[in-house]
């Protein structure tokens, strides 16, 4: 009886999930869903994108099974279109944005609709917890939630709950994203701090609460991971330079420091060329920067990578420095309005 009073007297939610391509992936996070503790109605809608892995096959068959998963197609294929889909073709109240590499834990959207109906928040989000099972994805992991990695963000590091300039995926109130016309379709990524702009210019609120702490798996390897973040600073630089205003200065640092590596290390090969001209190689000096980036890079794998041993510490050298470049190089031409060109080969 008290199971049956609460699912007359919660909201219910709604799971929007966009799939591409991820089969390794999609049952641990639909999974995860249907295991929710929440007691109030909910719906798992699918939007399955032009998948060639097996991935369709895959959801099919989950949805084949429980009557409470749905799958619409997404022709387009992108996140934005996916999740408006999804988001569209939902009927709860409550709008709960999931991404097929992660994994929710049992109380999340439990907590979620607490918090939303104690804040009175338009879209409540929480931590972003990296989590790797081979050497290389623990490295990726490391960075994911150190300050040099990915900038200390509440949503990477964690911090006090309280409202935020936005959130990992997002719970949302249905009628707000409606409002504020769902997600801008045009942006491949960063749609959900483009998104959370608009609600908070609206007048809402974007709540960041560290109970909510959500399970990430990140990329298997090397030339995944540079494909992602490429795309991912591009689409950054795309949306700094059309909110100029509304972007912090953390935003242009890691171009700023490929910029200044890439100068000083040509400012010292032409001190080499003084040197063996027979002038004063004094532009040897410019080494001093990618000297420094690299004794940092190495410090940070000190404190960071080594915690899961010396496989992951190596990786950590080469995932941070590939991190910050792919992005920073994907910042600069984003920034530079050459992200039509890029992000037509850089995938999801």
């Amino acid at each position: 009886m008290a199971h049956d009073a609460a699912q007359n007297t919660l909201p219910g939610v709604s799971y929007v999930m966009p799939v591409l391509n991820e089969v390794t992936h999609v049952r641990a996070a639909v999974d995860s869903l249907l295991q929710q503790d929440y007691e109030g109605p909910f719906e798992v809608t699918l939007a399955l994108g032009p998948s060639m892995d097996g991935t369709t096959e895959l959801v099919e068959e989950l949805a084949a099974v429980d009557p409470r998963i749905r799958v619409v197609e997404n022709v387009v294929g992108s996140t934005p279109a996916g999740l408006n889909l999804a988001i569209r073709e939902s009927r709860y109240p409550i709008v709960i944005r999931v991404d097929a590499h992660s994994v929710l834990p049992a109380d999340y959207a439990r907590i979620a609709v607490e918090t939303i109906i104690s804040t009175g928040a338009d879209n409540v989000g929480g931590l972003m917890d990296a989590q790797g099972t081979t050497p290389f994805e623990k490295a990726v992991a490391r960075a994911y939630g150190s300050r040099i990695g990915l900038g200390g963000t509440k949503l990477h590091v964690g911090g006090e709950a309280g409202p935020a300039e936005t959130v990992y995926l997002g719970v949302f109130v249905r009628q707000r994203l409606l409002d504020v016309g769902l997600f801008a379709e045009d942006i491949k990524r960063g749609q959900d701090w483009e998104l959370n702009r608009r609600l908070r210019a609206s007048g809402g609120t974007v709540w960041f609460t560290p109970e909510l702490k959500v399970t990430y798996r990140p990329r298997p390897n090397l030339y995944r991971l540079a494909r992602q973040f490429v795309s991912t600073g591009v689409w950054r630089g795309e949306l700094a330079r059309r909110f100029p205003s509304a972007n912090g200065v953390r935003y242009f640092v890691p171009p700023a420091m490929v910029v200044a590596v890439v100068l000083g290390f040509l400012v010292g090969i032409a001190g080499i060329v003084q040197a063996v001209v027979g002038a004063q190689p004094w532009l040897l000096l410019g080494f001093a920067v990618p000297v420094f980036y690299a004794l940092v890079v190495v410090a940070s794998a000190v404190v960071w990578g080594r915690r899961d041993g010396f496989r992951s510490f190596l990786w950590f050298l080469v995932v941070l420095p590939c991190i910050h470049f792919c992005w920073g190089i994907g910042f600069l031409l984003g920034f530079l309005s050459l992200s039509r060109n890029i992000t037509a080969h850089t995938g999801r």
